[in-house]
């Protein structure tokens, strides 16, 4: 049974994807597969687009149906037990196993990401180098190569920034406080800014940093977030709604309410306009560039 449309529609439509996948690759149709589940394609479409939510005995049938294997359908069916909640908020590790994350499914759909970070490089941003840091830092006790594998997995992800077809809108704003922490030493630092500074010069990339002369901003309350936006579809309405996404220590914040999404994008403008210009923030960033050559 297809349950009412409540909550946030975040976690409904990473299930929707994630059923949507498994589908394909058993090389079913949707004819096919509500034929199989006994449902009418109408629902088929409704779950895979996360127009609704679904109990946990829904999803184990599909899984059965798909072929997928245990581990996939248990972080499925604990993912359809939170398409109720009003925002939702995971913990890591929580139901969700290894190479299962939400939040690239969303990163990839986006066509538009504003970002706002005030301690580290976005990992959008990231080179290899710094990645390395920042991931050995924060899995102190994983193997060597589980941490190249993250590395390549995060730098992986902006393709999306260079991809051929409709590559994503990225507009961030840094807090000079992340230009001068030398994560992982200045050659690191040296290598990030540089990195940073190619990125800036591509069309759909804009990088622009608050300086501290900026003085109290919102940014300072709020901490780092993301906007998450989509593409229309053909009529020019939302294909899904724009997403506020909140990285933390222990979990991550996924928020999709209109009231939600308008606050955050309040804070992002009155940041933006705290910011230095574009061109003022690559200077300050290729002088940055300079002092860590120079130590």
């Amino acid at each position: 049974m297809v349950e009412a449309s409540t909550g946030s529609t975040v976690p409904r439509r990473q299930l929707g994807r994630h059923l949507r996948d498994l589908r394909n690759k058993a090389r079913l149709t949707v004819r096919a597969a509500a034929r199989k589940l006994e449902w009418s394609e109408a629902k088929m479409w409704r779950i895979e687009t996360g127009q609704t939510s679904l109990r946990s005995h829904d999803v184990e049938t599909m899984c059965r149906v798909y072929g997928a294997p245990d581990h996939l359908t248990e972080a499925l069916m604990g993912l359809a037990k939170e398409t109720k909640a009003r925002g939702w908020w995971h913990a890591y590790g929580d139901v969700i196993p290894e190479g299962f994350d939400l939040f690239i499914g969303l990163e990839e759909a986006a066509s538009e990401i504003d970002w706002y970070e005030n301690e580290l490089v976005p990992g959008l941003l990231q080179d290899m180098n710094y990645a390395r840091v920042i991931m050995g830092t924060h899995n102190p006790d994983e193997a060597d190569d589980e941490i190249e594998r993250r590395v390549r997995l995060r730098t992986a992800r902006q393709a999306l920034l260079t991809r051929t077809t409709e590559p994503a809108t990225f507009n961030v704003v840094l807090s000079e406080a992340v230009l001068r922490r030398p994560i992982g030493g200045h050659s690191v630092m040296t290598g990030q800014l540089r990195h940073m500074l190619d990125v800036g010069e591509l069309p759909n990339a804009t990088i622009r940093v608050v300086p501290f002369s900026a003085g109290l901003h919102l940014g300072v309350m709020s901490g780092p977030f993301g906007i998450l936006r989509f593409p229309l579809n053909p009529d020019g309405g939302e294909s899904e709604p724009a997403t506020v996404y909140a990285d933390g220590y222990t979990g991550d914040l996924y928020l999709d309410k209109p009231s939600e999404v308008a606050q955050y994008n309040n804070v992002f403008k009155s940041i933006w306009s705290a910011a230095l210009d574009e061109q003022a923030s690559r200077r300050l960033i290729s002088e940055m560039v300079g002092s860590y050559g120079q130590d």
